[in-house]
């Protein structure tokens, strides 16, 4: 049995969720999500609740009923509240900065880095050191951290580059003389 499929995904107000075909769209206040879902999982709307249910007794149907259900959750969350990741630009001159639609960074290469924002996706800069990333659909918001991310990994001596905002860098001890 599931512990994670077993609980219903509650609909909160001003979210609609409509189910034809294994095809589930979520329409709320910050856009419109769908999600296909594979043939041996079955879902249900009752009093509000979405139910997420094995198709059978095999073992792929118990594998994906948890994980539907988890993909539902956060189509329903990512319409009515949506997820943000937040990041760290740590090192002297790094810096990051919105230019019109693109994050400009300055993480000590000979030039810039010029990252334009999927559509959906908002990028915003608090400070020259933090950078905030929000939009509806999670695997989004989540790549676009992990590629901004990428552009200057932290290093385990300094702790310099672009590391997320509850990473903990482990440090190493440098050379001894």
């Amino acid at each position: 049995m599931s512990r994670v499929g077993m609980l219903p995904v509650t609909i909160p107000e001003g979210v609609t969720v409509d189910i034809a075909d294994s095809v589930m769209t979520a329409k709320g206040k910050l856009g419109v999500l769908s999600l296909t879902f594979v043939d041996d999982v079955s879902t249900v709307i009752e009093d509000g609740k979405l139910i997420v249910k094995p198709a059978n007794d095999s073992i792929k149907s118990k594998k994906m009923w948890g994980t539907f259900r988890t993909l539902a959750s956060n189509l329903i969350v990512g319409v009515s509240d949506g997820f943000s990741r937040t990041l760290e630009v740590n090192g002297v001159g790094y810096r990051a900065q919105i230019q019109g639609k693109d994050l400009v960074l300055q993480l000590g290469y000979s030039h810039e880095i010029r990252y334009t924002a999927p559509e959906g996706i908002t990028i915003t800069c608090e400070t020259q050191n933090e950078i905030s990333i929000f939009g509806a659909d999670k695997q989004v918001v989540g790549s676009v951290a992990a590629k901004i991310r990428s552009y200057r990994p932290p290093e385990p001596y300094k702790g310099k580059g672009v590391k997320y905002k509850d990473e903990v860098i482990i440090r190493k001890e440098g050379k001894k003389k």
